[in-house]
């Protein structure tokens, strides 16, 4: 089997495994709140899938490090299938069955990220893994639009059992692409270092390396202040008043402009100036979440929500093909692990940043704010992360 191949099963797993479980995560979020009617539950919903990747996402990075990481992924998709089944039970009996599976979800999704992550090192080789990157980003952003939609129209024609039943074959799917494709482990790397030693060993590496812990950790601050999609249901009612299908469209934007730009990496990867390229990035994303925060008409903050996420997705290119380049294939998954864990609390502790910003300060200012806040990171960054500025090309030299 060719690496052409292999990439190719490797991408349809990933665009199974994200449509499996974003039309889960449409089926949960609707279902909880239909069941309750409170909103701080959709809150716990991500609680309980985030704090098993707290807690077990640098165990997840030494066990991808260790054993053969494409039978890691193969096995969490097949626990992603059963989970959602599962869920096809647990929707009967209330809400408290629903989450008690939510923290089993969450704990496959941290030994799962970093293996995923790691594994297409051992499919393609050094000078096509900034492309291969590219469309494993690509691929996920198309998930990311349609799995959505259809979970939307699936669970309004079948109600969540459909959904959840739907979710478990496509992570069944997913895993059978995964079992399929070949993936060429180098040999494993003998190490004398003790238990603990191993596991810290990507928080280590990682302080280590300026040029990763200035990408990681740019990452981090900018999306954590930058937190402006958390908010998107009251700009649609209350700022731009366009009702639900506007925040469906609006939702849609970023992953559009992600998309849009990943497609482009792909035909014409980064070659020169890719730390500039990624801190300049980071600034659009600020400038964009600004122009959002002020705009009041409806096609203007469509359009800064594009660009935002096109400059979020050469960030996330730049960031990956680092990562995986400048790391030893040894260190991957826990490299991998400190990234995905970073980037995770980010996403999570961002919300809850947008939040708690929105009720004391009001929304526009918020986000305005986070804007400001993003520039103003960027800029120290920038300042104190030298050798990332002055990144040329992604391969090390």
């Amino acid at each position: 089997m060719g690496e052409s191949k292999s990439l190719g099963l490797y991408l349809a797993s990933r665009l199974a495994d994200t449509a499996g479980i974003q039309i889960q995560s449409v089926a949960i979020g609707w279902q909880v709140y239909d069941l309750t009617r409170d909103p701080l539950d959709l809150g716990w919903v991500g609680l309980a899938q985030f704090l098993p990747v707290l807690l077990l996402s640098l165990p997840g990075g030494q066990l991808a490090d260790r054993f053969d990481r494409k039978w890691i992924v193969a096995f969490t998709q097949l626990g992603y299938a059963l989970g959602a089944l599962a869920l096809a039970f647990a929707s009967q009996h209330g809400t408290a069955p629903i989450f008690l599976v939510l923290v089993g979800l969450g704990t496959l999704r941290a030994f799962k990220s970093p293996a995923s992550s790691a594994l297409v090192p051992w499919i393609v080789e050094a000078p096509r893994l900034p492309r291969a990157i590219a469309l494993s980003s690509t691929t996920y952003q198309i998930g990311t639009i349609a799995g959505p939609a259809a979970g939307g129209l699936i669970y309004a024609a079948g109600g969540p059992t459909t959904a959840y039943v739907v979710a478990m074959i496509f992570q069944g799917l997913a895993c059978a692409l995964t079992i399929a494709l070949r993936a060429k482990r180098p040999p494993r790397v003998v190490s004398d270092e003790g238990a603990w030693r191993r596991l810290l060993g990507g928080m280590r590496f990682v302080w280590d390396s300026k040029v990763l812990l200035g990408a990681i950790s740019l990452d981090l601050f900018a999306v954590l202040l930058g937190g402006a999609v958390a908010l998107l249901p009251i700009f649609a009612r209350d700022v731009l008043h366009v009702g639900e299908a506007g925040l469906g469209a609006l939702r849609a934007a970023p992953a559009v402009g992600a998309t849009l730009v990943a497609i482009g990496l792909a035909a014409r990867p980064i070659t020169h100036r890719a730390g500039t390229l990624m801190l300049a990035c980071v600034a659009v994303f600020g400038a964009a979440t600004i122009v959002f925060g002020l705009s009041e008409s409806f096609w203007l903050s469509l359009g800064a929500l594009v660009v935002l996420g096109g400059a979020d997705m050469i960030s996330v290119v730049i960031r990956q093909s680092l990562i995986q380049l400048w790391t030893p294939d040894d260190m991957r998954g826990r490299v991998a692990a400190v990234s995905f864990l970073f980037i995770g609390a980010s996403n999570e502790l961002g919300e809850l940043e947008s939040g708690v910003t929105a009720k004391l300060l009001g929304t526009v200012r918020a986000v305005v704010l986070g804007g400001v806040g993003t520039l103003v990171i960027t800029g120290a960054w920038a300042a104190m992360f030298g050798e990332l500025r002055r990144v040329d090309a992604l391969e090390p030299e």
